[in-house]
């Protein structure tokens, strides 16, 4: 059964990021069972998980729905993410193995395939790379905390990813960031992974 509440968790969270389940909609669990080809009870775990991370909403008598896009929730994730990411990459170049890195290194060498506009490919890239940091700054803590603020944060790009145009040359800049791991240089990590998150942010911000 916990394989099945895992499968569910993380495939319903998908539909949510990728608007696939739009912001504010009623969450059908009859359809989500048909669709998913599961029981009822891996779909309710599922949904009470993520009711606890803030992608789903459950009113009291009157259902389940997908949590609506706060615009001006945007600001306090991007604050928080921003320093919490900086840590991670401090400590990310103090503790990652070399295989970590390596790994993190063959994430980059997959943007040699991908077209300046597939956008949604060019940010599984960053989410890979991004998560690959999170596990090698040895924090567990840390790491859930910034999972559960990447994944707030990719619902708002979501609405707008196809307005940016190219979005390559951002996350180009994550070459940087490992070539700065690989030397042990914590403070240059720090900086290049906040600098890439607050221009991004930026093209966010340029096109709401």
């Amino acid at each position: 059964m916990r394989l099945a509440s895992e499968k569910a968790y993380h495939l319903i969270k998908d539909k949510i990021i990728t608007l696939e389940l739009a912001p504010s909609a009623v969450i059908d669990e009859q359809a989500l069972m048909r669709e998913l080809e599961l029981g009822r009870t891996p779909i309710r775990e599922a949904l009470q998980r993520l009711n606890a991370e803030g992608l789903v909403h459950i009113v009291p008598r009157r259902g389940m729905f997908v949590t609506d896009i706060s615009i001006t929730d945007l600001q306090k994730i991007f604050e928080v993410r921003t320093v919490l990411t900086g840590f991670c990459a401090r400590l990310a170049a103090q503790r990652a193995t070399t295989d970590q890195i390596a790994q993190m290194e063959r994430v980059l060498r997959d943007l040699e395939q991908v077209q300046s506009g597939d956008y949604k490919v060019l940010i599984d890239i960053d989410r890979r790379f991004q998560r690959l940091m999170y596990q090698a700054a040895g924090n567990d803590i840390l790491a859930e905390s910034l999972d559960r603020l990447y994944d707030l944060s990719l619902r708002i790009w979501y609405l707008v990813l196809h307005q940016l145009g190219d979005v390559r040359d951002a996350i180009e800049q994550h070459r940087q960031v490992a070539e700065a791991l690989k030397a042990r240089d914590g403070a240059r990590a720090e900086a290049l992974i906040q600098q890439h998150i607050v221009q991004f942010q930026q093209k966010i911000k340029a096109v709401l």
